[in-house]
């Protein structure tokens, strides 16, 4: 007797949901936090660190953002970010090094196809999407607070 589709699919879900580990949620927010904080802490000790070296406050920020992206690149290359990634989860994929870790990853993945259709061509493909979404949210919401009046 043959399966309907639904039926299909069901039996499917089932085999998925017996099979499929279950993901330990208060870890995983744990160690994101945890990562995350990490990272964010960095950030404040090198801004404290570069105002210190006389930096302007303007300065200091441009400096703690360019040195994490710098950073996050270079253990991206390193293969040290991904097993961090895989560790710690959100934590190190939710600050200005998570960006800077999906631009090189590609990069890195594809600089065997060369470096115009290879790396310079999939360079963007994870960060593509978050610069696209994340400049048209910026146009809406700056839209609704000229709409208000602010």
């Amino acid at each position: 007797m043959m399966e309907t589709n639904q039926q299909a699919q069901q039996t499917y879900a089932k085999m998925v949901e017996q099979t499929s580990p279950n993901s330990p949620i208060w870890k995983n927010c744990l160690l994101a936090y945890i990562s995350g904080g990490l990272i964010c802490t960095l950030g404040e000790w090198l801004s404290h660190l570069y105002l210190a070296m006389s930096f302007s406050k303007d300065e200091s920020a441009l400096l703690v953002s360019t040195t994490l992206i710098v950073l996050s690149a270079i253990l991206t290359g390193f293969g040290i970010y991904g097993k961090l990634g895989k560790y710690c989860g959100a934590g190190t994929e939710v600050p200005i090094t998570g960006f800077a870790n999906s631009v090189v990853s590609p990069a890195i993945e594809y600089r065997s196809a060369g470096l115009v259709l290879g790396m310079a061509a999939k360079m963007f493909v994870l960060a593509g999407p978050v610069i696209v979404y994340g400049t048209a949210t910026s146009v809406v919401v700056g839209i609704i607070y000229i709409w208000m009046g602010r």
